[in-house]
């Protein structure tokens, strides 16, 4: 396993972290047994990932619960990344809500705490006082941004700091290269990245776009049209179908398997930290760490960043792969 320094923290996390949401949200990604659970842990630990990533509202703290019960013993040798909802960063709420994430895990301290989205009805140095109550506390030992953009950033860094932020990146969503990696870089945060398969499109097993399962298809690049979408915007499905297509052939042609060549692609990027992966059997996470011996070349990259161009501008500096401009959570 290669660990990477966390932006300004002093924290070496792993180049792969294990993303816990698909533990306990049944709704979202179906049904998995205790053993499947337990067993995915204990793979991404001996693998060497030592850092494990959920939120409170991953199946309203299910997930939470179950990466905590999944860690037992192993708890102190990890660090835990955990997030707190927009809607629970006034004051008294914030401090409930981490009260909470603290309990379902079975831990007195969480590693890294995000804000999961930015929050606009409560003062930025409000909800920092209260996250400095937990570092002083020895509740959390690192606060954390999730989904911040430039604009976002630039508030919160006037009142408070940040050692990373954690946001959505892969071949067909590279939003965050326009304008927040930058914003990020100049206050020397680390980059977390999540979805680096895009939920499991860039495994290359679909051969239409209307093969995709619903749940799979709410984000921006997809037309306003479909059900779950709530984005209100055309979206780019043919820019999105040809870079799909070109990134297979790009793919058989150097004889590498799509997931491979995504998870490599988004670890080549120097300035990201650890990239998220998901698994619910360890066969999954293990296919997973596998991408860490591939090495990418630079023809190869380039030709992946020429095929993926024209997504890249039509999505924009948007990183909401989920709200429109209008109305966005990210600024």
């Amino acid at each position: 396993m290669e660990y990477r320094k966390l932006g300004a923290s002093g924290l070496e996390v792993s180049a792969l972290a294990y993303g816990a949401w698909q533990l306990g949200d049944k709704t979202y990604w179906g049904d998995s047994s205790w053993e499947d659970d337990e067993a995915s842990v204990q793979a991404a630990f001996d693998a060497g990932i030592n850092l494990f990533d959920t939120a409170a509202g991953y199946g309203e703290g299910a997930s939470e619960e179950a990466l905590g019960k999944a860690l037992g013993k192993r708890r102190d040798d990890v660090l835990i990344s955990s997030k707190v909802l927009p809607q629970f960063c006034r004051p008294d709420l914030l401090r409930q809500s981490c009260e909470a994430s603290l309990k379902r895990l079975g831990t007195d301290h969480i590693d890294l705490y995000h804000i999961h989205w930015p929050f606009y009805d409560v003062p930025v140095a409000d909800a920092w006082a209260v996250l400095q109550e937990f570092v002083d506390e020895g509740k959390v030992r690192e606060v954390a941004l999730s989904n911040y953009g430039p604009q976002n950033i630039a508030e919160w860094f006037a009142v408070g700091t940040s050692v990373s932020n954690q946001l959505i990146y892969n071949l067909l969503t590279r939003c965050i290269e326009l304008e927040i990696i930058p914003a990020c870089e100049e206050k020397g945060m680390g980059i977390m990245v999540y979805m680096p398969l895009m939920q499991g499109i860039l495994a290359g097993r679909w051969d239409s776009i209307d093969d995709i399962p619903e749940s799979r298809r709410r984000t921006r690049h997809f037309s306003c049209e479909r059900s779950m979408v709530r984005h209100g915007e055309p979206g780019c499905e043919a820019e999105l179908w040809a870079a799909y297509r070109e990134i297979g052939r790009i793919c058989d042609g150097a004889g590498l398997p799509m997931a491979d060549v995504a998870l490599a692609w988004t670890l080549a990027n120097p300035v990201i930290s650890s990239v998220i992966i998901g698994g619910r059997r360890p066969e999954q996470v293990l296919r997973n760490v596998k991408a860490l011996d591939l090495r990418l070349d630079d023809s190869l990259i380039a030709e992946l960043n020429a095929a993926t161009e024209a997504v890249k501008q039509t999505l924009g500096t948007n990183s909401d792969m989920f709200w429109g401009n209008a109305g966005g959570r990210t600024h």
